[in-house]
């Protein structure tokens, strides 16, 4: 008889582990932050993003690995510039940053004073900045309540599980108000001419906010007598100064539709399960034949949009066109020929080549049909006779 003890049955998988594996043991998880959590709201059908998201892989290596770098991204230049205006912003105890709370969101109340509140944030990793926040926000709340005082939360730690796997998100500030309502505070570089801003990077910082608002409802949940609000301050240099001016920004329906959209997004780990074992996405120990063979085994929802939002943009607008998907001309058109799903079969429905039985492709031959008519008839129009120029009077 054998003097060792019996081999233990393999212990099973944990999540955490596949998603280590994923992305490389020996590589630090990315973490999630609201600008791309609010671009992954924004196409919550691409499994793709969610799953490499979910695991921290560094999209940018993987992206640059692939031979697809990524070309957007903030320069060196707007990130000094907009660290020096928040700091200006925050400067002397949030002073100024108050004073504009009050301002454009609580007039009727008490305005901040010199006894406004500070809280010190500091703890060690995400989860405990999210305890150290939580903590805050509660004692806040509280002494609202009693005091009347007002608290400015900079920088806080705020968790939401998105797709299964919790996420830590750091607002520039969440200010308590007196009567215990919380409002996030979007501090950003580009300028407030005339009091209104661009409208494209207002609805960015909107969609960024709707975040920040439903990771604060999770806890505000938990406390008794606090309450989100739904209005955010947007502060802006104001004109061409780098003085702060601010605008309330109504984010209700931005919260809404990224409510909605996360909850569709597929659990990571029915999406890791559905990958072959030993598959990764590092790229130190991976080729890049490797890389394109595993980001391949994850299904992805391309669409123009994404070239402005995701790092692997290039790589995946690439592949759609190599397999000729209609999804490389926008949402949009991909909605509107249904079961048509490649340029080709788009191409022989107009001609008529395509099922007789499709109404899409029915309704495409009969498009084709009006639009050569049209071209027909425009080319056997005469032409208009070109006025004459009248004679000069003079």
């Amino acid at each position: 008889m054998s003097s060792y003890p019996p081999s233990s049955p393999a212990q099973p998988t944990t999540l955490r582990q596949r998603l280590a594996g994923l992305r490389g043991p020996a590589v630090p998880p990315r973490p999630l932050d609201a600008r791309a959590l609010a671009a992954l709201a924004a196409n919550p059908g691409c499994g793709r993003r969610a799953l490499l998201d979910g695991a921290g892989v560094d999209k940018t290596a993987l992206a640059t690995a692939l031979g697809s770098p990524a070309s957007f991204g903030q320069s060196q230049f707007a990130i000094v510039r907009g660290n020096s205006f928040e700091a200006k912003v925050k400067g002397d105890g949030g002073a100024e940053l108050l004073r504009l709370v009050h301002a454009h969101l609580a007039p009727a109340a008490e305005p901040p004073g010199a006894g406004a509140r500070v809280p010190d944030l500091t703890a060690a990793g995400p989860e405990g900045r999210a305890a150290r926040t939580a903590l805050a926000l509660r004692e806040a709340t509280a002494a609202g309540r009693d005091s009347g005082a007002w608290t400015l939360l900079d920088h806080p730690m705020l968790a939401l599980e998105v797709a299964g796997s919790p996420a830590y998100l750091e607002p520039d500030a969440v200010v308590v108000h007196p009567d215990g309502r919380w409002t996030v505070v979007e501090i950003k570089s580009f300028p407030m001419i005339d009091g209104a801003a661009d409208a494209a990077k207002v609805g960015a910082a909107a969609r960024q906010a709707a975040v920040y608002v439903l990771a604060l409802e999770r806890t505000a949940g938990k406390l008794p007598g606090a309450e989100v609000g739904h209005t955010v301050l947007l502060v802006c240099p104001k004109d061409f100064s780098n003085l702060p001016t601010a605008a309330p920004v109504d984010i209700r329906r931005e919260r809404s539709v990224t409510r909605r959209q996360l909850d569709r997004l597929t659990r990571v780990e029915e999406l890791a399960a559905a990958l072959p074992e030993g598959l990764s996405f590092d790229p130190a120990t991976r080729t890049a034949e490797e890389l394109v063979e595993a980001v391949s085994a994850v299904d992805a929802a391309y669409a123009p949009e994404c070239l402005a939002a995701c790092e692997l943009a290039f790589h995946c607008r690439d592949r759609a066109r190599s397999a000729d998907q209609v999804t490389a001309l926008g949402r949009s058109v991909r909605g509107e020929l249904g079961g048509l799903t490649t340029v080709e079969a788009a191409l022989a429905a107009a001609a008529g080549t395509g099922s007789a039985e499709d109404p899409t492709a029915a309704a495409l031959h009969r498009a084709a049909r009006l639009r050569a008519e049209a071209l027909e008839l425009a080319a056997a129009r005469p032409p208009h006779p070109s006025p004459e120029t009248p004679a000069c009077p003079c």
